[in-house]
């Protein structure tokens, strides 16, 4: 889910950015420093939206930069469990697919791709069993997270797309128009039914 968070922290600008104006070298160092940031409480930092104040520099003795307490707006992307996320596929393995999902990549396990016996072939696609749908790379895709681990620098997001309304988009519309047939097949059958009924009285 995406979040707009209000900073403040002391920004450690480095000397490279001592010739700009105070204000501009705060925005070029946040920007650096969050470009590929991850933490566990805050999510993945997408962009540094504005810087609002900068407080009086700090030199701290033995650090050739300088410290502003600086108060910014950051926007984050933080992965929460049963979200729905949307996103493309970007490589198919024999054990499942990943998906783009923009911020950060998600891994969906070849027995969550859909809800049917799944095989990879040498193609690089799964294909269903029964279903006999394929899922490739670029295909557009809906999925829900049900699995997050913060080991390591990146986190892993494991994902499923079996649930009603998930899988490729292509997907979810056919089964939307199987859907509404059979509704209205159903619709129809009722109301014979009543027509029936009626006749009998």
């Amino acid at each position: 889910m995406f979040y707009l968070m209000d900073m403040e922290d002391y920004v450690r600008v480095e000397p490279k950015f001592f010739g700009l104006p105070t204000l501009e070298a705060v925005e070029k160092q946040l920007r650096e420093t969050y470009a590929d940031y991850y933490g566990k409480e805050l999510g993945r930092a997408v962009v540094v939206i504005d810087v609002l104040s900068v407080g009086e520099g700090v030199i701290i003795p033995g650090d050739g930069a300088a410290y502003y307490n600086s108060k910014f707006k950051l926007l984050v992307w933080k992965p929460e469990l049963h979200e729905l996320v949307f996103g493309e596929i970007l490589e198919i393995t024999n054990f499942g697919a990943f998906i783009n999902l923009g911020a950060i990549k998600g891994m969906i396990h070849i027995s969550q791709t859909m809800d049917d016996f799944v095989s990879f072939s040498k193609s690089n696609t799964l294909s269903g069993k029964s279903s006999k749908r394929i899922l490739k790379n670029g295909d557009l895709c809906l999925a829900r997270i049900v699995a997050i681990s913060h080991k390591g620098n990146e986190p892993k997001i494991g994902l499923t797309m079996r649930q009603p309304g998930l899988g490729k988009i292509e997907w979810i519309k056919e089964d939307a128009i199987k859907r509404k047939k059979e509704s209205e097949k159903t619709a129809k059958g009722e109301t014979k039914d009543k027509k029936t009924k009626k006749e009998k009285k």
